[in-house]
């Protein structure tokens, strides 16, 4: 079956791919191709639309990515986002100038003048703004159709052309109207009829890597999370008895958390698991590391050869399976997106590897969607909704070096929040929610006597794709409790802060 196709210029935004989640939920087809692909093949793609990203560039600097101007030529409609938004302004004769005011995070918005693209959203909503250049006059036939208290053009176009701009980010989850912006696009402008599922995505990407394995054997990086748990269902269902799953302990998991995935996926899913116990290897690799980026490309060279000395005894394989998602590969900054940190599995891989090729069957996909697949596939609950954590994991969350003593305590205050926040009913309403080992000490006062003990920090944020997130406004009964029990139980620590930052300009992680 033909698909229509929604094409998206990337212009190394963080949320490029965060665009072609939104598209997906709107059950059209997308594809995310380069800023700079050639008009010729942009057309012989045969979109129905093409959406121009954001990007970590200013359309004032010299040498900014571009856009040929005969884009607009092609009789597709354009919606430009942000940097988008300002190239379109600034392409087709209009202008564009610093910001005295940056905007990042939450702004309301008003809209102006109503058009399609406004259907269905009220003249006040969130929208949630990341930028610092702004556009300051329109090229001819533009109007403006929505703005902020500091940003004049928040949303323009022109209908007659079928090219819209938006100046904040409508596939942020904290736009409030955003996804309906976006569907206004898909299903107003561009004629979308809505023929995309993530069970279609689940069939082509089986076929896909049937084709590619052949027949040859695969090892599956299994973290005992939901993206290498799908990965490895999605492997499993094109390469059969070629794939062999390998679960590392490397000493930097929860309380109780190897044996559960053990539990869970060889015994109940009856799955091919190797378990490889390296908590003293790892731990040694990281032995006076403090830099957080190092931490990362310390674990990710560790898991590889840790992979590679597995394949050898099952006598050798050609490809690596691991669970990357999109998040992880926005901000390793891979292709043109900036680094915000090195994740494991893909800025901090080495340079050399005895394997042929890493196979990532959902690097495209978001927490959420993956999580989507995984209900396709028949993963049981319990898998599906399992708490992120990340790959290098107490690793990062212990700021400065990592030690076994670090590692225990951390584990401790970790697994008393969680069965907090699971008392509180709130586990399903929260995106992420963990504990960090701060490198601060503070004075305190215990049993009469002066105490200088390690400070917990508690973050909870709200959100769907880990692309962008907000603080958790936990109750204040929860937060008394989780650190009472803290300051009670753990010993070494004797003070607990809550994090009130959201995502930008933070990270959901400490490291």
């Amino acid at each position: 079956m033909q698909h229509q196709t929604i094409l998206i210029l990337d212009f190394g935004g963080q949320y490029s791919r965060l665009i072609a989640r939104r598209v997906r939920e709107l059950k059209a087809l997308c594809h995310v191709v380069p800023c700079d692909t050639a008009i010729d093949k942009i057309g012989a793609m045969r979109p129905i639309g093409i959406i121009l990203s954001g990007g970590p560039n200013s359309v004032l600097k010299e040498g900014a990515p571009r856009i040929a101007k005969e884009i607009f030529a092609l009789g597709v409609p354009v919606l430009g986002i942000c940097y988008g938004a300002q190239l379109i302004a600034q392409t087709l004769g209009g202008e564009v100038a610093r910001a005295e005011v940056g905007e990042y995070g939450r702004r309301e918005c008003f809209i102006i003048k109503d058009t399609p693209m406004s259907e269905g959203i009220p003249s006040r909503s969130i929208c949630w703004m990341s930028h610092t250049d702004r556009i300051t006059a329109l090229p001819e036939g533009f109007e403006v159709y929505a703005s902020t208290r500091t940003c004049p053009v928040a949303v323009f176009g022109s209908t007659a052309k079928k090219i819209f701009g938006i100046q904040f980010h409508p596939e942020a989850v904290h736009s409030e109207f955003g996804g309906k912006y976006i569907e206004n696009f898909l299903y107003r402008i561009c004629g979308a009829t809505g023929d995309w599922t993530m069970k279609g995505f689940a069939q082509e990407t089986v076929a896909r890597l049937r084709e590619k394995i052949g027949g040859r054997r695969a090892v599956c990086a299994l973290s005992g999370g939901v993206d290498s748990a799908v990965a490895a269902a999605l492997a499993y269902r094109a390469a059969g008895g070629e794939l062999k799953c390998v679960f590392v302990d490397h000493g930097l998991l929860r309380k109780g958390e190897a044996d559960e995935v053990m539990r869970v996926f060889s015994r109940r899913l009856g799955m091919d698991v190797c378990k490889v116990d390296a908590a003293d290897r790892f731990l040694h690799a990281l032995e006076g590391v403090a830099d957080p980026e190092e931490k990362r490309k310390i674990v990710g060279e560790q898991f590889i050869r840790v992979f590679e000395e597995a394949a050898s005894r099952m006598g050798g394989a050609d490809y690596l399976v691991q669970g990357t998602i999109h998040p992880d590969v926005v901000e390793s900054g891979r292709g043109a997106s900036a680094l915000i940190k090195s994740h494991h599995n893909v800025g901090g891989l080495p340079s050399s590897m005895q394997f042929k090729e890493i196979l990532e069957p959902v690097c495209d996909l978001f927490k959420d969607e993956v999580r989507m697949v995984g209900l396709e596939l028949g993963l049981p609950e319990e898998i599906v909704w399992r708490r992120p954590f990340p790959g290098p994991g107490l690793a990062i969350r212990i700021m400065g070096e990592v030690t076994k003593e670090k590692l225990d305590l951390l584990r401790d205050a970790d697994a008393i929040l969680e069965e907090e926040v699971k008392r509180a009913g709130l586990e399903r309403a929260l995106w992420q929610y963990f504990c960090v080992l701060t490198d601060s000490r503070t004075v305190g006062v215990q049993g009469d006597s002066r105490t200088y003990e390690n400070v917990i920090a508690v973050r909870a944020v709200t959100g769907s794709d880990a692309m962008t997130a907000d603080w958790a406004r936990l109750p204040f009964d929860l937060l008394e409790r989780v650190s009472t029990r803290i300051t009670s139980e753990v010993k070494g620590a004797n003070r607990v802060v809550y994090d009130v930052t959201s995502k930008p300009p933070a990270t959901i992680e400490w490291e």
